[in-house]
């Protein structure tokens, strides 16, 4: 888009698209769960082992995965468009990242504000 950029897009459109980008994320999430967390129990558990290997708090760790994409960001906004990664993934796993961080801050908090998920075939079908 460049300098001056007149991008535009309908609140409408906009709304749709973000619906989109969620469903998005959250595949990402699911998949990432899978390939790193190892453990049903603990969606951090990945964290907290880099934590333990650096002597860092888990909330480190998750600064250190987000920056490496933010960074990746930042190269592609200043022009460097050559990545092994394209800037979309960059910015779904850095809001994937950011989710995990936010949960992992106020999570235990909000835990105690929800219901208890029903599960259906691996998926949220409803809460008690």
């Amino acid at each position: 888009m460049g300098k001056g950029s007149k991008a535009k897009m309908k609140t409408i459109h906009f709304n749709a698209y973000f619906d989109h980008m969620l469903s998005k994320i959250k595949l990402t999430r699911d998949n990432g769960q899978q390939e790193y967390a190892h453990d049903e129990d603990n969606v951090f558990a990945n964290f907290d082992r880099v934590a333990n290997c650096l002597d860092i708090s888990p909330e480190k760790a998750i600064m250190v995965y987000l920056l490496k994409h933010i960074d990746g960001i930042s190269a592609y906004i200043q022009g460097h468009k050559s990545q092994r990664e394209n800037v979309s993934g960059r910015i779904t796993d850095a809001i994937v990242y950011l989710f995990l961080l936010w949960a992992m801050i106020d999570g235990e908090k909000d835990l105690k504000a929800i219901k208890e998920p029903v599960l259906k075939n691996g998926q949220v079908e409803s809460m008690l």
